[in-house]
């Protein structure tokens, strides 16, 4: 009886705390939210704590030495959220440094393969280690562009001896670009290229027939055939009626040089032209869109510039690679769905005298001049002279370009 007298008092308050309410299920899940935040902190301090406080002290503050930092933090630090957090930012920078290590690693291993493969292969393309340059243009020219060539020779392009110093004292390649005619056993034309690059010994030769309606695959065979034959920083593409002045070109690709895929030039968004008949018309004027639609961003023709990497890229993927009927528009069509940074460098398509001349006079030497209106000098022939006397750069120049 006693014994039930003294259970009483402790069953009732056994009763009192069932019949209190149950939590709600928004205090269940922030109580959850707050024991695993708890558990983050715990967990993080856990690595943190230094040999002194595992020997059973009983102080309230334990101080902690950081991995690899002389700092001490104790546990209760209000900072300790932030700093996990840089962390965290600093590992991801890591990790993406070494992304774009490994991804130069392949694309150099594929090139490799691509030079391989095309030496097996007997094709035209080199065969022999690539040499180290600095930058290689490739001017596009034909075969009824003697006097362009000559032109541009009495000016900006070296000739002879002057010409190889510049490639081996600076890095600097520059070649005359063409195919051959297509004419079985080759025709007048090319024996008389022939006898041009015997005494000039300045051409690029590729295997490809020349034709307007080509220079898509012209360009693709041009970037092909120079990352097999030099192992360069960059690859330039320009027109042989456009005046160029060599050092600025050099100067301000140098600035890009630690970027791995960057496309310079100068950029625009012209219409997709899908009238027949007219000049730049576009055949597949449909994969852009509406009637009225514009390109997407793309350096104009005259000239541009591509980094090692999307040389390469192009190099690797040549077969596949979609020809639309401008070679501008084919370049940036290639390029528009890579991880590319597109730079545009209006010093690169400045006007012919007076404004290229202003702009010398200002102490902002372009790198290119042509008329918008002849998509290259009008009159190059003519002109080269006077525009390389009012706008260029002076013949040391290059040899002072920081490169």
């Amino acid at each position: 009886m006693q014994a039930l007298t003294e259970r009483q008092p402790q069953l009732e308050k056994t009763k009192a705390l069932r019949a209190r309410a149950p939590l709600s299920r928004k205090a269940v899940a922030a109580l959850c939210v707050a024991c695993f935040v708890a558990g983050l902190m715990l967990s993080g301090r856990v690595s943190l704590m230094s040999a002194s406080a595992a020997d059973g002290s009983a102080k309230e503050s334990t101080s902690v030495r950081a991995s690899g930092c002389g700092n001490k933090r104790k546990l209760g630090e209000n900072n300790h959220p932030k700093d996990l957090l840089n962390e965290v930012s600093r590992t991801h920078q890591a990790i993406q440094s070494l992304d774009k290590a490994v991804s130069t690693l392949e694309m150099e291993l594929a090139v490799e393969r691509a030079r391989s493969a095309a030496g097996g292969s007997g094709t035209a393309v080199a065969t022999k280690p690539p040499q180290k340059a600095f930058v290689v243009i490739g001017i596009n020219t034909a075969f009824t562009s003697r006097k362009r060539r000559d032109s541009l020779r009495d000016t900006w392009v070296p000739r002879g001896e002057k010409l190889r110093k510049l490639e081996t004292e600076k890095g600097i390649v520059i070649r005359f670009v063409i195919g051959h005619s297509g004419a079985p056993g080759g025709g007048a034309l090319d024996r008389a290229l022939d006898a041009e690059e015997a005494e000039t010994r300045d051409f690029m030769r590729l295997d490809h027939a020349e034709g307007y309606h080509e220079l898509s695959s012209k360009t693709r065979i041009y970037f092909t055939t120079a990352v097999a034959t030099w192992d360069a920083d960059f690859y330039v593409k320009v027109d042989d009626d456009v005046h160029l002045n060599l050092g600025m070109l050099s100067s301000r690709l140098a600035k890009h040089r630690t970027r791995p895929r960057v496309y310079v030039g100068c950029m625009k968004s012209g219409p997709v032209l899908s009238q027949k008949g007219v000049k730049y018309h576009e055949p597949e004027y449909w994969k852009f869109g509406d009637e009225g639609n514009k390109y997407f961003r793309h350096a104009t023709g005259q000239i541009y510039a591509i980094s090692k990497d999307l040389a390469a890229y192009i190099s690797i993927n040549q077969p596949i690679l979609h020809r639309f009927a401008n070679e501008d528009v084919s370049l940036g069509a290639w390029l528009i769905g890579l991880e590319v940074e597109h730079v545009d460098d209006r010093s690169m398509c400045c006007a012919t005298p007076p404004d290229c001349e202003w702009k010398k006079r200002a102490g902002n030497v372009c790198v290119a001049s042509f008329d918008w209106s002849c998509s290259g000098v009008c009159k190059s022939v003519d002109r080269m002279r006077h525009i390389h006397k009012a706008c260029g750069e002076g013949e040391g120049a290059v040899w002072n370009a920081a490169i």
